[in-house]
């Protein structure tokens, strides 16, 4: 039986995955450099990922009676994720802030898990999710 709090994590959680992957979609359209190619593809995989983690944890959100909001303004207003800039952007800086951010992420919804003790479906899930994001940091990690 979920939490109160389940739903608030899980919101938070969504809105973070979702910026993720429009910065992935940003950085995507604007990396340049040595290893292009790779990075370029590298993203779409991870944005993929991130895109799928999304909506199971929208869909764990509604299962449990939550209302998740995936608006723009919403993940504007409430994702902690750093945002990268606009522009041309160094396949080496990709990489870092990639690293970066991915790693943050982990972090933040791993340092939430205690709280869903009473949910492990949704602890679960989330598990499952820092799992990925700690390969893909990894996976961009490696070619600093």
């Amino acid at each position: 039986m979920p939490v109160p709090q389940t739903n608030s994590i899980l919101q938070s959680v969504l809105v973070d995955l979702i910026d993720l992957s429009l910065l992935g979609k940003q950085a995507h359209w604007n990396v340049h450099g040595t290893n292009f190619r790779s990075v370029h593809l590298q993203l779409d995989e991870v944005i993929d990922s991130l895109r799928i983690w999304s909506d199971d944890v929208a869909e764990r959100a509604a299962a449990v009676g939550g209302a998740p909001d995936g608006r723009s303004g919403a993940v504007a207003q409430a994702s902690q994720v750093e945002t990268i800039a606009a522009g041309p952007i160094l396949v080496e800086d990709v990489v870092r802030q990639f690293t970066d951010r991915l790693t943050s992420a982990s972090r933040r919804i791993e340092a939430k898990l205690p709280e869903l003790d009473q949910d492990m479906p949704s602890q679960d899930l989330l598990i499952e999710i820092v799992t990925g994001l700690d390969k893909a940091a990894w996976m961009f990690r490696a070619q600093l």
